[in-house]
């Protein structure tokens, strides 16, 4: 299966949980990540667009769920962003449990991107998102965006050790770096997408001749 092509994504609707969500079939990879790792500007660099998912100034103003279009049934999804001070502690609850319910409860999520700042990773909430998808079963690709803010050795070492605290969760997580700025990772990320993308469901595999 060739890539697919990014660049036509486009907005489909915002839901505040599961239960607004459209049918839970075709295919979804959701990106998740604390409010200030990056996520709005990968998905951008990822799609090419400027404003696919709006970059705020203040970062946590994303309070809902997400869902963009790449290709009829396969959906990319903006998780709401986690861990941002200003925010009400109930409506942080709030979030987690829509987080939580939507990892472990919707069937088309075959894959979860999560994003965090390179020089500050796996704060208890990134513990947390990727601790949920290993117990669902859901692959991870975790992201260390903000790449291009370090040096290239100290780049390299944070790397490795997420690779290395990534095994304790003993589940399917790869470790990459990420820049939107230097476009880093884009291609490792866009391969991961297109292979989550292209495996195909049992219920829609064609019956053997």
């Amino acid at each position: 299966m060739s890539g697919w092509n990014y660049h036509v994504t486009h907005f489909v609707t915002s839901a505040p949980d599961i239960r607004h969500l459209p049918a839970d079939t075709g295919i979804e990879v959701a990106f998740a990540g604390r409010s200030n790792a990056g996520k709005s500007s990968a998905l951008n660099t990822l799609t090419n667009q400027k404003s696919l998912a709006r970059t705020s100034k203040t970062p946590g103003r994303t309070q809902l769920i997400n869902l963009f279009q790449v290709a009829e049934g396969i959906r990319l999804v903006d998780l709401p962003g986690y861990g941002y001070a200003e925010v009400p502690e109930e409506l942080k609850r709030k979030w987690q449990r829509a987080l939580g319910e939507y990892l472990q409860m919707r069937d088309c999520l075959k894959g979860l991107v999560v994003l965090m700042d390179i020089r500050h990773p796996l704060k208890d909430l990134d513990q947390q998102m990727i601790q949920w998808a290993v117990e669902s079963g859901i692959p991870v690709l975790v992201l260390l965006t903000k790449a291009d803010k370090l040096a290239s050795g100290a780049r390299k070492s944070q790397l490795n050790m997420v690779r290395e605290a990534a095994l304790g969760f003993m589940g399917d997580v790869q470790v990459e770096m990420f820049s939107s700025l230097k476009k880093i990772g884009v291609d490792k990320l866009r391969l991961k997408l297109d292979r989550w993308f292209s495996e195909i469901p049992p219920s829609v595999e064609t019956p053997a001749e």
